[in-house]
């Protein structure tokens, strides 16, 4: 079982290198299962990830794989702890998300009927230290009570109780970042 999730991160984080959700070595997805936690490695890129760059850690961030998780797994694992109802983490880089959360103080505005279904509101988490226990607890405070959250100058964190749930919501976060920046292009 853990080979197909396994396969299920891998084929997620191409996705997300072909979206253009992310690029180089950016971003990283995690899936919950069994109490461990399944992350990109750290140093792998999403194109070309093979299933052999997936780190697993345990709940309490010990390292279970020969594989060094991601620098991020803070980030994965705080959130983990405070939504027992989510079982995957989408953290991407994408282009108009990034600019936004450079822009905006306190939330992105919601424009698609979609996207205020499916999201009801993305906050903007203050800028923290990529990698740092600051950066997951700041995220994970917003992650109580939101499915998406926009990381100044950073990215995007989006959860699910699956990966592909997780997937879609970032696509949806990054076109309503894409809308605002054209709507407030014409202005």
């Amino acid at each position: 079982m853990s080979q197909l999730v396994k396969s299920i991160l891998v084929k997620y984080s191409h996705l997300a290198h072909e979206r253009g959700l992310t690029a180089a070595f950016g971003g990283n997805l995690s899936i919950l299962f069994n109490g461990k936690i399944f992350i990109k490695a750290t140093g792998a890129v999403m194109d070309t990830m093979t299933e052999q760059q997936v780190a697993v850690i345990d709940l309490n961030g010990k390292q279970l794989s020969a594989v060094k998780p991601s620098s991020e797994w803070r980030l994965h694992l705080f959130i983990y702890r405070e939504r027992k109802d989510i079982r995957a983490i989408a953290h991407l880089h994408p282009p108009y998300s990034v600019v936004a959360s450079t822009l905006l103080k306190g939330e992105l505005p919601i424009i698609t009927p979609e996207a205020e279904i499916y999201l009801r509101k993305i906050p903007v988490a203050e800028f923290k230290p990529a990698g740092s226990e600051e950066l997951a607890r700041e995220v994970a405070k917003y992650a109580k009570k939101f499915d998406a959250i926009l990381m100044e100058r950073h990215g995007i964190v989006t959860v699910g109780k699956s990966l592909r749930e997780a997937f879609y919501k970032a696509e949806l976060v990054e076109e309503s970042a894409k809308l605002w920046y054209l709507i407030e292009g014409k202005r």
